[in-house]
């Protein structure tokens, strides 16, 4: 029988003979069905006798070959389990409290680091009630005999900030098993806001993040706050799969306190740094989980300025983590300058990377505050990373409060005809761009405007800071080290098959080879540059960081970069490859893995009601098919307000999701479900 397959009621009753080794050829009498019933049914729960697909509520198959340490029994068969099928109007029967939810017989990775371990849990008014072997009767039964059972993703670096004004279901997180998010990151934001005065906040975020300012214009509510207060409490108004935790950006802050002076003049003054200081204050206190700033050049508005609090001094941070530690306390997030290297064409970065790591340092020493920061390998200074984390180290044994933040793959950087590509800006593909898509490519297949595209310079927009200028440059330089994806891409793959590589192959010129291949597939296909964390063209790097006990997962930039960087299924990369998948190297544990992903940025955070499954703990919980877990090929979609397209990267494999101990997501599919709130630090 398959899992979740709906059957006649004499094939259950069959199945139930079998495992009493009762033949099915016998005819049994009715009062033997009942006895076969109640026997095979008690046989199942006290003995653990494994019917295939045969439960009550909610059938997952048997797992086998998992990873070591997983914690699954090996004696059961695997294979892909069905649509499930809820019937919360049939309650178990037994003994004891009355749960709202039980999950039965999965292996429990706790996210503290435990070994997993096969266990129930009871779940009542969204809190973890109970964890064991549970008889207690429930309103809803999950069985995840088979399964792995974890907490729910926390995805601490996201840029939700507009989209959550309009986007409810935030789908991008919520199919790869996310249940809480931060956003607020890299020094960009929308509030604190003066009335009128939402362009330059929607310029900073569309150069910054490449959130298109259409949809920002369009689908935010523009008007309903100005304080950082004001806009936690719109919020407060809304719903979502997940909750959602905001930082106040430095931008933000520093264009309300110093307007134009805030992007020209790199100095405040200290009656600017105490109305900063006053304002991160309020902020905490209303639940901002902290305040982020970056730092690096690269990071600029539309218009062509640098991020405000670029140049920021010391003093000026330091003011802003007493006003945070006034207000409760909250995370310092940063980008440190030299985080992402030189960049050409930019004025050069304003210190070495170890030196604003000894800054952050004495920013957290000062403050008792914490001081997350983007660390990666990167091409120009690719031994750098490893610094990082022994300054962090050594730092933290003086009594800093350091955190890393890393990703458990290469950045990704994306080429499609329906997004970003290297022919965007030639003046004869410009003409053609706004065809319908077939008529469009019929255009682009004739020799004659290929050679016309390929022989041509590039035009830049009228905005100096918009995406579309720097790529084409990018995209000629790195063209060659880019691979195609496909269905089950690998995001460790070796150099024979990047583009340079077949190209030569088939003894041609890359950049032609690239130019049809973008054809192919109705303009559909994708090619991926991996960015940082693949210099030495293996994740050997992305190991050591995800091993380094100060550091904590993050980095998917979840709701930024829509058309050009697609990472958000990072958290299921990292059971996907580094648990299970990974063929190029040493595997990680599930332990390790799920801890750095849920319970080290829920500490990291402030969030202390979730993280692990322990009794107490919100009920925010992943019940994952491991075997047949996948993240697939980012796809674009035009769903974005004013018409915008963005590439989403959806996962399947995770059976169940619940959040708050609702279930939000039920076999890949969103179920309604919406208990997410605005998600504050503990006190």
């Amino acid at each position: 029988m398959k899992p979740g397959v709906k059957v006649p009621f004499h094939t259950m009753l069959i199945d139930g003979a079998s495992i009493l080794g009762i033949s099915s050829r016998r005819q049994i009498p009715a009062i033997g069905i009942v006895v076969i019933v109640a026997v095979a049914l008690d046989r199942l729960r006290r003995k653990k006798i494994r019917a295939r697909g045969f439960s009550w509520v909610i059938g997952f198959p048997s797992r086998q070959g998992l990873p070591h340490g997983a914690g699954m029994d090996r004696r059961t068969a695997g294979g892909r389990p069905g649509k499930t099928k809820q019937r919360p109007e049939r309650p178990d029967r037994g003994e004891g409290t009355m749960f709202d939810t039980v999950i039965r017989a999965g292996s429990v990775v706790d996210g503290t680091g435990a070994a997993a371990r096969t266990a129930d849990i009871g779940i009542k008014d969204g809190a973890i009630a109970e964890i064991g072997r549970i008889t207690g009767p429930a309103r809803r039964t999950i069985d995840a005999d088979g399964a792995l059972v974890t907490p729910g993703w926390i995805d601490a670096h996201t840029h939700y900030d507009g989209q959550v004004t309009w986007d409810e279901r935030l789908e991008g997180s919520a199919a790869n098993g996310v249940t809480t998010v931060v956003m607020g990151n890299c020094g960009v934001g929308f509030a604190p806001v003066r009335p009128g005065e939402a362009e330059a906040l929607i310029d900073l975020m569309e150069g910054v993040e490449d959130i298109p300012g259409t949809a920002l214009h369009e689908g935010m509510p523009w008007g309903a706050w100005e304080s950082f207060e004001d806009y936690l409490h719109y919020l407060d108004g809304r719903r979502w799969t997940m909750d959602v935790g905001a930082q106040i950006g430095h931008g933000a802050l520093r264009f309300y306190v110093m307007g134009e002076r805030a992007t020209r003049d790199h100095a405040a003054t200290a009656e600017d740094v105490a109305r900063m200081a006053a304002i991160a204050e309020g902020a905490a206190r209303a639940g901002a989980v902290g305040f982020s700033t970056s730092r690096i050049q690269g990071h600029r508005s539309l218009s062509g300025d640098p991020v405000p609090g670029t140049f920021a001094a010391e003093d000026e941070l330091l003011a802003i983590a007493r006003g945070l530690k006034a207000g409760g306390g909250g995370v310092l997030q940063a980008i440190g300058a030299n985080t992402t290297g030189q960049l050409p064409g930019l004025p050069p970065e304003q210190a070495p990377l170890l030196d604003e790591v000894a800054m952050f340092a004495r920013l957290s020493r000062a403050t008792d505050q914490r001081v997350v920061f983007t660390t990666v390998q990167i091409a120009s200074q690719p031994g750098v990373w490893r610094d990082v984390l022994d300054a962090t180290a050594a730092e933290n044994g003086r009594g800093a409060k350091l955190a890393p933040m890393i990703a458990s793959r290469p950045v990704t950087f994306l080429a499609s005809l329906l997004a970003y590509h290297p022919f965007m800006r030639r003046p004869t593909y410009l003409r053609l761009a706004d065809l319908p898509r077939a008529e469009m490519l019929r255009e682009l297949r004739k020799p004659e405007v290929k050679a016309a595209i390929l022989a041509e310079d590039n035009v830049p927009t009228g905005r100096p800071g918009a995406t579309e200028n720097a790529l084409p440059g990018f995209y000629a330089m790195l063209l060659p080290m880019m691979f195609k994806m496909g269905p089950g891409f690998d995001y460790e793959p070796t150099f024979d098959q990047s583009i340079g590589a077949l190209a030569a192959a088939a003894n041609r010129d890359p950049v032609d080879y690239f130019y049809d291949y973008l054809l192919e597939d109705e303009g559909r296909t994708v090619a991926v540059f991996l960015g940082s964390n693949f210099v030495d063209g293996n994740l050997d790097v992305c190991r050591e960081m995800l091993m380094d006990p100060n550091s904590v997962t993050g980095l998917s930039d979840a709701g930024a970069h829509v058309r050009f960087i697609c990472d958000m299924s990072m958290p299921t990369y990292g059971l996907t490859h580094w648990v299970r998948g990974r063929s190029r190297g040493a595997r990680l544990p599930v332990e390790l893995v799920v801890s750095k992903a849920t319970s080290v940025p829920a500490r990291l955070f402030g969030f202390a009601d979730r993280g692990t499954l322990e009794v107490g703990k919100r009920a925010d919980v992943n019940v994952i098919d491991l075997d047949n877990l996948r993240d697939h090929m980012p796809e674009l979609h035009a769903d974005l307000p004013a018409g915008g397209a963005r590439f989403l990267q959806l996962s399947t494999g995770y059976l169940a999701t619940l959040a708050h101990g609702e279930v939000t997501r039920l076999n890949d599919e969103d179920t309604g479900a919406r208990p997410g709130r605005v998600v504050r630090p503990t006190r």
